[in-house]
């Protein structure tokens, strides 16, 4: 079997780049050729299979010392029988909180050797198990791995089932809340029938979980979690002859457990068409339309994904093109097949314009996609999709973890490994002909056609208490085999950060720059100094207006030739900004860089703020203003930067960047014009770059496009920073009906926002930074309150801010508001970080070090990283002696001399009615606000 090579790849991709001239236009009728990339796509990969039928497979990449661990079982939640619903995934749940051998939260011995990409994920299909490890670490990582495949059932606990309970039900909560967070129960009531396996949705009913019994969740794991059920995959800095060893000492003394069963899942049919309409706490009413189709080893599967992507999953897509850009009748679209392993979802969406008559615009989509089943895709487009799903994989496979479970979902859904290349070639091959015909096969079938209107949910379907809280084990204790101590760790690298290299263009732009070699990729991001607080403050929301017209349209391309043109390269542009900083970034096969650079400064330079661009571009931020204010994490950033920095402060604005509704609905094209000569200029800009070209032949290429930018008029300067004292207090947002809580706390810190903050940082951590924090540990593994609580400090250029993010339960979010206080009180006074504490901080994050830069990206999130914060370029290698240096009383003064308990200024959003009485009895003022 064909390995992944790289550099062959890369070579075979190679492309002529003269003349450096050229334009943005040159792309224009010519999509570039990533067959040799699909030829080379296949992962090389050695197996083999335990006599208690674990298979095994082993793929080699030792770009770095690490290697992916990826365990998947042939269970999930169509496995589930009437009554058990979300049993695969609550237990997934239950395999983080220890094993016989190793009984104790599973994440603590995880950070102790590093791990990164830890966890583990449930779906109708399957449950699987992943971390990314040092390689010294990979034993160690094996008997944890083993020890839960084959030795958990004398760890679980009455208590343990009635936390994850708890857990579980808040995570369904924290996706219910959401808007349109109820609509796929429906779409999965009314296209499945009862009993179907696919007819109930993994997160399960509060009934069935509540209703849970010890005796359930072990007999789940007796039935479906035996290594015969099981793929292991192994990815990264090891081979088959080292590995093969180690697994047979690890899970081969693991029986094997009952065989899996097939399980029978037709594709279902509607009798005639479905029409719905829900109501819910939404912004703007949502089209939907929904087919069940195949599943994903379906001949029809591949042409059905292609067809979904040029519908409405291209920036180019039929549905872009006609109901947002042409017509503006919409605000945003999307199409696309999800594909499981029996069956799959093809689904449209809509989202109606406000003013627009939702019952018109549904008649227009059911028209456009009735003509698109009839005429089919252009060639063209399916190209397009070609190319686009080629730079994904790419992208994807940079990292181990990637790799690992790439191959194991592929094993075990296909009995392929290398099945995503089966796909890229059916992609190449697929024609417009073959893909009209499964969509017309499939789509012409009746389709629910359900809509969600702007209302009044109905009331929410809350959890009873969990029947296992008190209950006993009526079943005999399990017996426990004692195995021997954790393996060593041993032999753990250092890191090498890439070398980094700078120039600086003709223009005075400077230019970052490091070289990767193991893709072929090449990243950017040009970082101008400027972001929200550039605003006026007459005129919120302009620097993320301006920023998105840039895509729209310039000087001689189209809203739509732009989006063509990025798809007919592999190239993607993205810009966004945050309060600081306006980010550009550019990511492409790195064949098409001369047309794409092009392209890409085109963007930047010449931007045409057409008129009907404009409005249309107004439209759709307001848009996104009301759906701020409708979402719960939205509504909570919203409220508090206001009433922390203050209102007429450098950062009193919602932190969201996308200002009020009054300030957008004021902003004119002229001021759009002016903010970009202010501000998008080269003298504020910085150019961070990750390639596997040479620098020497990268920059002719930047001189040609980006050197050559110069600005026009006067520099933008922003206004001067206000120090602002907040006032401890509460502020409730009233979001009537949520059954979660959002909880968000902050406050300003004395804290130089370039110093080195090390020891507090640590100290963050270790209270609210990682999973094992105090007040995770506390709201969620103990208390069962929350899905996720999390803490950290956020540095901008002139502020530090120490914020905690809080969703829990609506019923107890005066306690957890209480607990979190009382959290607080208790760390920064005398129970402190602990050397213990200190010292599994100290291990996580040195030793996940040499691997947390596989990616493009995370070296080019680096680069910027320093340069913002003035550190050296070797920052990350000088890391681990400053860690480690650092003392247990030095970061709990850190803390202590930083945040102050009672200084917290909280924004709390929910149903206000029955919250207010709850956080009454805290003891600080309580002011009902509106939203932001």
């Amino acid at each position: 079997m064909n390995s992944f090579n790289v550099s062959a790849a890369t070579v075979a991709l190679a492309v002529a780049l003269s003349p450096v001239t050229a334009s943005a236009h040159s792309a224009a009728s010519q999509t570039v050729s990533v067959r040799p990339l699909i030829e080379k796509a296949p992962l090389q990969y050695e197996r083999f299979t335990l006599v208690n039928g674990l298979r095994v497979l082993v793929h080699t990449d030792r770009k770095a010392p690490v290697v992916a661990l990826s365990v998947y079982y042939d269970v999930g939640s169509k496995h589930e029988p009437k009554g058990k619903t979300g049993f695969a995934h609550l237990f997934e749940h239950l395999m983080f909180n220890g094993s016989e051998n190793a009984d104790g939260d599973w994440f603590e011995p995880m950070a102790q050797i590093g791990a990164t990409a830890l966890n583990g994920s449930t779906w109708f299909d399957r449950t699987n198990y992943f971390e990314t490890v040092p390689v010294g670490a990979l034993e160690r990582a094996l008997y944890l791995e083993s020890d839960r495949m084959g030795h958990l059932l004398g760890a679980v606990t009455p208590d343990k089932l009635s936390n994850q309970i708890g857990v579980v039900q808040n995570e369904k909560r924290q996706g219910d809340n959401k808007p349109f967070g109820l609509v796929s129960y429906k779409q999965t009531e009314l296209l499945f029938a009862p009993g179907h396996p696919y007819g109930h949705s993994t997160i399960g009913s509060m009934a069935d979980l509540s209703a849970a019994s010890l005796q359930d969740v072990k007999q789940w794991f007796k039935d479906h979690y035996g290594p015969n059920n099981a793929v292991l995959v192994l990815a990264g800095d090891i081979d088959a002859a080292t590995a093969r060893p180690l697994v047979q000492k690890y899970f081969g003394d693991i029986a094997r457990g009952p065989a899996t069963t097939t399980i029978a899942a037709p594709v279902p049919t509607l009798s005639k068409r479905l029409k719905v309409v829900l109501k819910d706490h939404v912004p703007v009413t949502r089209l939907y339309r929904t087919w069940v189709v195949p599943g994903l080893n379906d001949k029809d599967s591949v042409p059905l994904s292609m067809g979904a992507a040029v519908l409405g999953g291209l920036a180019s897509s039929r549905l872009d093109n006609a109901l947002v850009r042409d017509e503006q009748l919409a605000v945003r679209v999307t199409a696309s097949l999800e594909s499981y392993a029996e069956v799959g979802q093809f689904e449209v969406t809509v989202d109606v314009k406000p003013g627009a008559d939702p019952d018109a615009v549904g008649r227009r989509l059911d028209a456009i996609i009735d003509e698109y089943i009839s005429r089919g895709p252009t060639a063209a487009e399916l190209e397009r999709v070609v190319v686009g799903n080629v730079l994904d994989t790419v992208n994807g496979l940079q990292t181990v973890g990637g790799k690992a479970a790439t191959l194991a979902e592929g094993e075990l859904y296909s009995r392929d490994p290398n099945h995503f290349a089966r796909d890229m070639r059916a992609m190449a091959a697929a024609t417009p002909a073959g893909v009209r015909t499964a969509l017309a096969k499939w789509l012409k079938r009746p389709v629910l056609a359900l809509s969600v209107v702007p209302g009044e949910r109905e009331p929410y379907v809350e959890a009873s208490a969990p029947v296992i809280r008190k209950a006993a084990d009526p079943s005999a204790p399990e017996k426990i085999v004692k195995r021997g101590a954790l393996p060593p760790v041993t032999g753990l690298s250092e890191l090498a950060f890439p070398s980094v290299s700078r120039i600086t263009l003709s223009n005075g732009i400077g230019v970052f720059y490091a070289r990767r070699t193991n893709v072929p990729l090449t990243q950017m991001a040009l970082s101008i100094d400027a972001g929200f607080a550039a605003d006026p403050k007459a005129k919120l929301g302009l620097a993320a207006l301006t920023t998105a017209m840039l895509k729209e349209g310039t000087t001689s391309l189209s809203s739509r030739d732009i989006a063509q043109r990025q798809e007919q390269l592999g190239a993607s542009i993205g810009i966004g900004s945050n309060a600081d900083r306006t980010t550009a970034s550019l990511g492409t096969l790195s064949s098409s860089i001369v047309p794409a650079l092009a392209l890409f400064a085109d963007v930047i330079e010449r931007p045409a703020f057409a008129p009907r661009e404009f409005e249309r571009m107004r439209a759709q931020q307001l848009a996104r203003i009301a759906s701020e204010g409708s979402d719960p994490g939205a509504m909570a950033a919203r409220v508090l930067a206001p009433a922390l920095y203050g209102q007429g402060s450098l950062y009193g604005f919602p932190a969201t960047g996308s200002g009020t509704a009054e300030t957008v609905k004021s902003l004119t094209r002229d001021d759009l014009v002016q903010f970009h000569s202010q501000w998008l200029r080269p003298d504020k800009a910085k150019l961070f770059i990750v390639s596997d070209m040479p620098l020497s032949t990268l920059t002719p290429l930047l001189e040609q496009t980006l050197g050559t930018w110069q600005p026009v008029g006067m520099s933008g300067i922003k206004p001067p920073v206000s120090a602002v004292t907040a006032t401890s207090r509460i502020l409730l947002v009233d979001r009537k009906g949520s059954p979660q809580s959002q909880i968000i706390g902050a406050q300003l810190l004395a804290v130089d926002p370039k110093a080195e903050i090390l020891s507090l940082d640590v100290a963050s951590d270790v209270v609210g930074g990682s999973f094992l924090s105090r007040i995770n540990m506390d709201l969620r593994e103990t208390r069962g309150w929350s899905y996720g609580v999390r803490a950290g400090i956020g540095r901008r250029e002139h502020a530090v801010v120490y914020q905690v993010s809080a969703p829990v339960q609506a019923d107890r979010t005066g306690e957890s508001l209480a607990a979190l206080l009382s959290d607080y009180r208790d760390f920064l006074g005398a129970k402190g970080a602990t050397a213990a504490e200190l010292e599994r901080t100290v291990n996580d994050n040195v030793k996940s070090l040499p691997g947390s830069f596989e990616t493009t990206a995370s070296v080019l999130g680096a680069l910027q990283s320093n340069d913002f914060y003035a550190r050296p370029d070797d920052y990350y290698e000088q890391l681990p002696a400053k860690y480690h240096a650092l003392t247990a009383a030095a970061v709990n003064q850190a803390a202590r001399q930083a945040i102050n308990p009672e200084k917290f200024l909280w924004v709390v959003v929910g149903d206000a009615a029955k919250l207010k009485p709850q956080l009454d009895l805290i003891g600080l003022p309580v002011e009902l606000v509106p939203a932001g």
